[in-house]
């Protein structure tokens, strides 16, 4: 139980902010006794889960079918995602409904792996939607990055403390959605994501742009940056106009940092629903050279030759 005591803490801190009652009857927390999801930071669950599995029996069954997904490695936070959705945490001192994972981590899980799906004809189950969880500054959630172990900061859960604060920190809730950016003094410091072909290969991007900045606009805590369109390197199902786009933040970080009058490469992503660009975690931008450029092309049309090799190999077996 120590493992998620700081989670609590938080948990309970949101939960009174928002008038959400306690202790209310229902099912009790039980051990974890789903094997793929016993490397967890927690180790209580409570039936039925999200899925309405009403015992961990059923649930075990449901979730094996996500074995060879997960195998692929497509997305460091899928199997945080399936357990905190067929074995939701529980706590003694928290047992009204089961706390869901937090929109911007299904979406985190489903952008890496959802592609992989594709290849082989299926699509993300509708069972496991993000448009109806929790987004982090309107609901109790949890993700990674907010559950934090007695370890400290070499634990890959590890969070800073302080962004459990609703009260002493509310550009930090539950949820940050931003693990490259830490809060201290008031002041943001951005981890860099250093530009590779591995990192490129891995992140998957939506878009990536030469652009120049021409402003950084803040509203309320919501940040977004103005810039003009030079080059388009890659793009997917949003348009990207050679013109002056919107390209919006998702936390009060300025992360990864812009600078009005800078020229960069730029990688995101995109919320295809509402036709945005988005920079969000693993989003990079750097400052533009052509050597770079030529760098991302050549890396972009090396990996479209390699995923035509391996669906082509895919056929080949699924045909003998």
């Amino acid at each position: 139980m120590q493992y998620f005591s700081m989670m609590l803490i938080c948990v309970l801190a949101i939960a009174c902010l928002l008038e959400i009652p306690r202790g209310t009857a229902g099912a009790s927390c039980e051990p974890i006794r789903i094997p793929m999801c016993r490397t967890m930071p927690w180790n209580m669950t409570k039936m039925p889960n999200h899925l309405h599995h009403s015992t961990q029996a059923n649930a075990v069954l449901a979730i094996e079918q996500f074995e060879g997904l997960l195998g692929t490695q497509c997305s460091p936070d899928l199997l945080f995602f399936l357990c905190a959705m067929y074995a939701p945490i529980c706590t003694i001192d928290f047992q009204h409904d089961p706390i869901k994972p937090c929109k911007s981590v299904c979406e985190r899980a489903k952008r890496g792996c959802e592609p992989v799906m594709k290849k082989y004809n299926h699509t993300w189950p509708e069972s496991l939607a993000c448009e109806e969880l929790p987004v982090y500054d309107r609901g109790v959630c949890i993700s990674p990055e907010a559950i934090v172990k007695a370890e400290g900061p070499d634990n890959p859960y590890y969070q800073d403390p302080s962004k459990c604060n609703p009260e002493g920190n509310p550009d930090f809730p539950m949820d940050s959605h931003n693990t490259n950016c830490k809060r201290e003094n008031d002041r943001c410091k951005c981890k860099p994501v250093k530009l590779s072909k591995k990192t490129y290969s891995k992140n998957n991007y939506n878009y990536v742009i030469r652009a120049r900045v021409k402003e950084i606009k803040t509203r309320n805590h919501d940040l977004s940056a103005i810039v003009e369109v030079k080059d388009i390197l890659k793009s997917s199902l949003v348009n990207i106009p050679r013109d002056t786009v919107t390209l919006y933040y998702n936390s009060g970080c300025l992360c990864p940092p812009l600078a009005a009058n800078e020229e960069y490469i730029i990688m995101g992503y995109e919320n295809e629903e509402r036709s945005r660009l988005l920079l969000i975690d693993g989003s990079i931008a750097q400052k533009w050279k052509e050597k770079v450029g030529r760098k991302v092309k050549d890396w972009d049309r090396n990996l479209h030759k390699e995923r035509r090799v391996n669906s082509d190999k895919s056929k080949t077996r699924r045909r003998h």
